[in-house]
């Protein structure tokens, strides 16, 4: 659905509810939207809103259950929250945050339950909500509930999210450019069929003898840090600029019995596989592989590549649950029958037109005044943050560099896991503080105050121990070479050359 400005001025006037209570958004009338709940909650663990839930029907199969949040003390804005992995149900605890500084909020399930994909066997337009109809639904409907409940729509809108959540973000910006006008896209899973071919490359290549123990993790990112850490100036157990590590995972072959401290030939090709990325017949590259130096942690590779077992990982049920249910419609299809150079085309062919937010021209969005933060964990173990790198790299020369210098921007955090966590300073977003300090709130200054960001400082988790500036890509922080490497002051934001 889409309505203009005058469209909703024009269904407002017609049940007369500008300005009404609460309770009269369920007369509220908009094409294929049902309202369930319109309440008015108290203050309370949040601040006193009011609450309204339904569900959008764009097609006959689609049933897109939202709820959307309306403060009492609203400060003219409106921050939507996205969905990781096959989301599934409504992202109701990342609205507090929003709603608790004054936002209009809102949340879709993208159109089903569960967090498998059993849902979209057989069910084509339930792909097509969840891969990107049901946040532009979500984010209309919201729009009329807004200027409904106050009389008048937000003054700017905004759209932060990480994962799937990041793939929904460039999702808004490069199909529904007039949605947001500032979006924060973390560790986008944009190439989403590339993803899942990527997954299935390291299952297949840890099948067998080449599988990698989690028990060996340990050894590996420490001969890691031992050819990288250094250089940036400074050896603190991160490295800050991956591409330039040259890490040769032969250094640990075993010289005599095999140890968690060694790895086996097999286990080497294996690992030398995973940092590679899948690679068809030709050697032509279809997804970039993972930078070293991140292996371990709770959400490491253990977690997420190598697993107990290949069918215990993350990277395992994500792919088959796609290639089982979106893709191929067979239930029974094995991931160990995968052939990256008949079977990606496959795959590619039959979701990518509806899941794969690749398109780099994103002119549109930036001709209103949009403005694009993409952010990535070198420590992720569940997406690449080298595709991140380079959807930012094609986008900015699509642009040109001026445009990509007035409303674009990457930041790449070292020692930061998927979305967060790791050993690296993780706290650059929530922490609601200042724009120094907060990447939602130096998105708010840049759209609104046109002042382009810089450097973001990030935290350790409380007690903060390290602080460290997370700098435009593709500037890395270098040490000046005095004062506590612990304390983002003593680092300087430049391009190693």
């Amino acid at each position: 659905m889409k309505y203009t400005p005058m469209a909703i001025v024009l269904v407002l006037a017609a049940v007369n509810v500008y300005g009404a209570d609460c309770e009269a958004l369920s007369r509220l009338n908009l094409p294929s939207v049902t309202v369930k709940v319109a309440e008015n909650k108290p203050a309370g663990d949040l601040p006193a809103h009011c609450r309204v839930a339904g569900s959008i029907h764009p097609t006959p199969d689609s049933d897109i259950q939202f709820e959307v949040l309306l403060p009492e003390a609203w400060n003219h804005r409106f921050q939507a929250v996205g969905n990781g992995g096959f989301a599934g149900s409504l992202s109701i605890t990342g609205m507090a945050a929003p709603l608790r500084h004054g936002y209009a909020t809102a949340t879709t399930d993208t159109g089903h339950s569960g967090s498998d994909a059993a849902w979209a066997l057989g069910h084509r337009e339930k792909i097509i909500d969840y891969g990107h109809r049901a946040v532009h639904e979500m984010t209309v409907t919201a729009k009329a509930l807004i200027t409904a409940y106050y009389g008048v729509g937000p003054k700017k809108s905004y759209f932060a999210s990480c994962s799937n959540g990041g793939r929904q973000a460039l999702m808004e910006v490069q199909r529904y450019p007039g949605d947001y006008d500032g979006v924060i896209s973390g560790a986008p899973a944009n190439e989403f069929t590339r993803v899942a071919a990527g997954f299935l490359w390291n299952e297949i290549a840890l099948t067998g003898p080449g599988f990698i123990a989690p028990a060996k993790l340990k050894a590996i990112e420490a001969a890691a840090l031992a050819a990288c850490d250094a250089g940036d100036g400074v050896k603190d157990g991160l490295i800050s600029d991956p591409l330039r590590c040259r890490f040769d995972p032969g250094v640990l072959l075993c010289k005599g019995e095999e140890t968690d401290a060694c790895l086996t030939g097999p286990e080497i090709a294996a690992l030398r596989k995973i940092y590679q990325g899948p690679r068809d017949a030709r050697g032509k590259q279809i997804f970039p592989g993972f930078v070293p130096g991140g292996e371990t942690g709770p959400g490491g590779w253990g977690a997420w590549i190598t697993a107990a077992q290949v069918e215990k990982s993350l990277h395992y049920f994500f792919s088959t649950q796609m290639a089982k249910n979106m893709a191929f419609n067979d239930p029974a299809w094995d991931y160990k029958t995968f052939d990256v150079n008949k079977d990606f085309a496959r795959l590619d062919a039959a979701l990518a037109p509806v899941l794969n937010a690749s398109d780099v021209n994103i002119r549109p969005f930036v001709a209103r005044g949009g403005k694009l933060m993409l952010y990535h964990g070198w420590c992720d173990a569940a997406l690449t943050p080298l595709n991140t790198i380079d959807y930012y790299n094609r986008a900015a020369a699509k642009l040109g560099k001026k445009s990509a210098a007035n409303s674009l921007r990457l930041y790449l955090l070292p020692g930061v896991q998927h979305c967060g966590g790791g050993p690296g300073p993780n706290r650059f977003i929530g922490t609601w503080t200042d724009a120094e300090h907060d990447m939602v709130l130096a998105m708010e200054k840049w759209v609104e105050d046109g002042v382009a960001p810089r450097a973001i400082i990030a935290s350790s988790a409380p007690p903060v121990q390290r602080t460290r500036p997370i700098c435009p890509y593709p500037q890395i922080a270098k040490y000046n070479g005095s004062g506590s490497t612990d304390d983002a002051a003593n680092f300087t934001c430049a391009v190693v050359k």
